[in-house]
């Protein structure tokens, strides 16, 4: 053998070797890939499982899914899951409290409420982008429960909202409830705005 052919079979046995390196690295690059993407996704249907456990141990429920009268009496219209004080059901005053035994009340679908704050109204907390929290990231969604603020910088959440129990969340549960809630059926539905009392008149030399 020339030396000549040593050195283009040495070139030929070094190209291939790259070449099978290279494919191996691949492969293993493809394969780490893989792996990580099936982890991902089995923290994120593991994530809604938990959100979807949260919300309804948590009694989300009971206020934010309208009532319906069933053949025991009311019960959740599941059919509007989670999508807050029904838009067709007009609230003109809050009732009167003259017994201080009634200090708030709720409406038939309980999902408006009368008391010294004003009327509040359970909100939309399905996906639709126009009336639910469609737009709401995860970030946003956290510091609401945190700080008991709308969109975490806006006005205070009103009662009967347990906030303050929810803020005690660890994170992870929070990123739970955001996730299982961006699985849920989006419904349109415009819940309105809080209307808040007016304020109690100062005492004199207050």
């Amino acid at each position: 053998m020339t030396t000549r052919h040593r050195i283009t079979t040495l070139a030929l046995t070094i190209v291939s070797l790259a070449i099978a390196i290279s494919i191996t690295a691949f492969g293993s690059a493809r394969v780490s890939a893989n792996s990580a993407a099936k982890q991902e996704a089995q923290l994120a249907r593991a994530r809604v499982a938990r959100g979807q456990y949260l919300v309804t141990v948590g009694g989300c429920n009971d206020c934010h899914t309208p009532l319906k009268m069933g053949a025991n009496g009311p019960e959740p219209d599941m059919s509007r899951m989670l999508s807050g004080h029904p838009e067709e059901v007009k609230i003109s005053a809050a009732p009167k409290h003259g017994d201080p035994a009634w200090m708030w009340s709720g409406n038939g679908t309980n999902t408006a409420f009368a008391g010294p704050w004003g009327i509040s109204y359970a909100r939309n907390l399905t996906p639709d982008r126009m009336t639910g929290i469609g737009i709401w990231d995860e970030a946003m969604f956290i510091k609401t429960i945190r700080t008991g603020r709308h969109w975490g910088v806006s006005r205070p959440i009103l009662p009967p909202m347990p906030w303050f129990n929810y803020a005690k969340m660890t994170d992870e549960d929070l990123k739970s409830v955001y996730a299982y809630l961006r699985t849920i059926k989006p419904v349109h539905n415009q819940v309105p705005d809080a209307v808040l009392a007016p304020p109690p008149p100062a005492r004199p030399g207050a």
